[in-house]
């Protein structure tokens, strides 16, 4: 995208599958410096030494900050001449957040809160922040962390000009073969010849590439405006169909399949729109489009205006989503090049 030429990118939470994609596709482009913020510096060092083998020359474009979006201080170290960025850093497991809530609330919100007010500070000219569908109708204390996140986001829009920072969000699903993903472990599980576990073969869920969501973050930043939160219409599977077509790709026995079921703070089904996000959401194609409430602090205006005509659009999730068999799920699946070097491996 030509608005990324000669630009400076900052991705937070850069070394994980997010900032690996967002570089893979950047790299070799006419931005100017990738930022990589992340607290961890042996990923950091890992990622250095990987991309300088990779490709030496387009290497020196990217930049390592060691901080955490809990320190705005550290924030504000990295902010310096920076005109995008994309906020990935987050605490994304499930179980972790369930047992340590506080820990959700002070990376996914008061981090995001931080990211946030630094890069207004600093005159940054726009940041995509990336949320998920566990945001929609939470259950568990991620994805009512990240629910807060996107209430910071579009708080933060109200308050703030477009002029000065433009600001949007973008809610996902499931990526697959992402770092802590169900994909790698079964993998695993049939090439160590264990029972490949799932929770409920019933259970549906979105899938999509990293590609994809690197895609959904780029329309974000083209279309969107102040305030949003863009979401795309993925596809999504059951677990069963997901699991089979892994185990038909590796070798893998359906029978040795085995239900342990749902863990504490799961769906059966994800939502990446919901109904009261309908009521105003405009469907762009591949994409809904959920504006920023523009309405101020006077009151008054909740009680004496509301929507006479609601929006015919319904709850969009994995269960009334495009729904992929084996055979379709095993295509998406071969497209991704985590899963085509792993087939690789278990050939030798």
């Amino acid at each position: 995208m030509s608005a990324f030429d000669h630009a400076t990118l900052l991705i937070t939470g850069g070394t994980g599958s997010f900032g690996n994609a967002v570089l893979n596709r950047f790299l070799e482009t006419d931005v100017s410096e990738i930022r990589i913020f992340s607290r961890d510096e042996k990923k950091q060092d890992d990622m250095r030494h990987y991309y300088q083998a990779k490709n030496p020359e387009a290497s020196q474009k990217i930049k390592f900050y060691i901080g955490d979006v809990r320190d705005i201080s550290s924030i504000e170290n990295a902010m310096h001449g920076v005109d995008y960025i994309f906020h990935a850093a987050a605490l994304k497991q499930v179980p972790s957040c369930e047992f340590f809530p506080m820990e959700a609330v002070r990376t996914n919100v008061i981090g995001t809160d931080n990211v946030l007010t630094s890069a207004i500070r600093s005159g940054v000219r726009s940041v995509i922040c990336l949320s998920t569908d566990k945001a929609a109708y939470p259950v568990n204390a991620m994805g009512t962390s990240k629910a807060m996140m996107e209430k910071v986001v579009v708080a933060k829009a109200r308050t703030v000009s477009e002029e000065k920072t433009r600001i949007c969000c973008t809610r996902y699903g499931n990526v697959l073969c992402s770092r802590g993903s169900v994909v790698p472990l079964w993998i695993d599980q049939i090439r160590n010849g264990q029972p490949v576990t799932v929770t409920n073969p019933d259970m549906t869920r979105f899938i999509m590439s990293l590609e994809e969501a690197v895609d959904l973050v780029l329309f974000a930043f083209e279309h969107g405006n102040h305030g949003d939160i863009l979401v795309q219409k993925a596809p999504a599977c059951t677990i069963r169909t997901l699991a089979e077509a892994v185990c038909e790709l590796f070798g893998g026995d359906y029978g040795n399949i085995r239900v342990i079921g749902v863990r504490h703070g799961e769906k059966m089904y994800e939502t990446l729109l919901t109904n009261e996000e309908c009521a105003h959401a405009i469907d762009m194609g591949s994409f809904y489009r959920v504006p920023c409430d523009k309405r101020d602090l006077n009151y008054d205006k909740y009680f004496s205006k509301g929507d006479r005509d609601r929006n015919v659009l319904k709850e969009f999730n994995s269960n009334t989503t495009q729904i992929l068999d084996r055979r379709q799920v095993m295509d998406k699946l071969l497209a991704l090049p985590y899963i085509r070097e792993e087939l690789e491996g278990f050939k030798k």
